[in-house]
């Protein structure tokens, strides 16, 4: 997640239903809030769904899917700005950097995965 600058754990909770995360996020390059996120729904290893705060309202959710031969990995993200009329406006403009931003981390996800290789049990 390239927007993110940092993450931080607010609850005593380190893992499971239940952790909240303090998400720093860079705008433009500019850290421009930090966002409250929860997490809601957690089957490791197949998925994880988060709950997002303020300013950013919604749900995201991380999956893993067997496939043969290998993995499917699936990000989404159901997110808007709770900003009245403004929030519409920035959103519809920062969509192409956010889609940018979220296949560029993909790829590199994608990267760091082949480069670790296969887990063997």
């Amino acid at each position: 997640m390239l927007d993110a600058d940092r993450v931080d754990v607010i609850s005593d909770l380190r893992a499971g239903v239940g952790v909240r995360l303090a998400v720093r996020t860079r705008v433009a390059g500019i850290a421009a809030f930090t966002e409250p996120i929860e997490v809601i729904g957690w089957e490791p290893p197949r998925f994880l769904v988060v709950r997002h705060g303020v300013p950013v309202s919604g749900v995201g959710t991380w999956s893993l899917d067997r496939l043969a031969g290998g993995t499917r990995f699936t990000w989404a993200e159901e997110v808007t700005l709770r900003v009245p009329v403004l929030g519409v406006i920035a959103a519809a403009c920062y969509r192409p950097v956010l889609g940018a931003l979220m296949a560029r981390s993909m790829r590199r996800l994608l990267a760091i995965v082949i480069t670790a290789g296969p887990r063997r049990p």
